[in-house]
């Protein structure tokens, strides 16, 4: 497979394999694009949980990146987890410098699937002052959108109003995710200047869902960085992570990874293989 966009993910390291910096170059690598990353943290972690965290110097991550960016170089950077204020602070200044006019997609990992806190309290008022107006998309769960958006959302009339309150915080967009939301039906919400649309599908009836939004925002960021369109990469990105759910391996007594070896195309993929295969057929009649 020949590779297509370079993409620098900076986030925590997952030792399951599940999240974080693992899940992130399994889903770029599966999509077609080059992963290299910067890691913020180390997790000693399972699918039953966050057992211990080992935070990396704020300036080895910015050594990190700025290793990456001046030789390898970026067409999108994702971020995951960044742990603190001065962490967040020295990936922004790093991004100003070596990264400027590359398209961010921002995943506020604020807290584990179990509830571990993976963001201290006081850095969501850094987040918000410095990375989110940097932001080409911000991706965040419910629970995360509630403390960022400073307003509770229990239904879907209030995802549509924290969509548009999270849009003046300064990212371009946001892609709202509603699986936290009961029912047979998920809605996530795509927020831009133009308005806000629904994307719809049922809910997958299972218990492994560890690493889907990190999964989610590095399958977007990979679609920018191969020059997509924002809603083709967002529709890429969706039926990525729906093919890795509903194809999980089933590991682990917790919640268990994605099948992140799944395989989708985009549209015009699909479309371009549907053209050859009809022109193949009809040559062979």
């Amino acid at each position: 497979m020949r590779l297509s966009g370079r993409v620098l993910v900076v986030a925590g390291s997952d030792s399951s394999g599940g999240a974080g910096i693992q899940a992130d170059i399994k889903t770029i690598t599966a999509l077609g694009a080059y992963a290299a990353t910067a890691i913020t943290a180390l997790t000693a972690q399972n699918t039953l949980g966050v057992h211990g965290i080992l935070p990396v110097p704020p300036d080895f991550v910015a050594w990190q990146m700025e290793a990456v960016l001046d030789d390898i170089g970026a067409d999108a950077v994702k971020t995951g987890m960044l742990g603190d204020a001065a962490s967040i602070e020295r990936v922004c200044a790093t991004l100003e410098a070596r990264a400027a006019g590359i398209p961010v997609v921002v995943d506020p990992v604020m807290r584990a699937t179990g509830g571990t806190r993976l963001l201290a309290v006081e850095a969501v008022t850094v987040l918000k002052r410095r990375l989110l107006p940097m932001a080409a998309v911000l991706t965040p769960n419910l629970p995360e959108a509630e403390v960022l958006a400073g307003m509770p959302i229990p239904d879907r009339a209030a995802m549509h109003r924290a969509a548009t309150a999270l849009l003046t915080l300064g990212a371009q967009a946001v892609l709202l995710k509603g699986g936290h939301l009961a029912g047979d039906t998920v809605i996530d919400l795509l927020a831009t200047e133009d308005g806000v649309e629904e994307y719809a599908a049922p809910r997958i009836d299972t218990r492994h869902t560890h690493g889907t939004g990190c999964t989610l925002a590095s399958a977007l960021a990979t679609g920018l960085a191969q020059g997509m369109a924002l809603r083709a990469a967002v529709d890429r990105a969706r039926r990525y992570v729906r093919a890795a759910i509903a194809t999980a391996p089933g590991l682990g007594a917790g919640n268990g990874p994605l099948n992140h070896a799944v395989t989708v195309e985009s549209g015009e993929e699909a479309r371009r293989a549907f053209r050859d295969e009809t022109k193949r057929l009809i040559e062979k009649d």
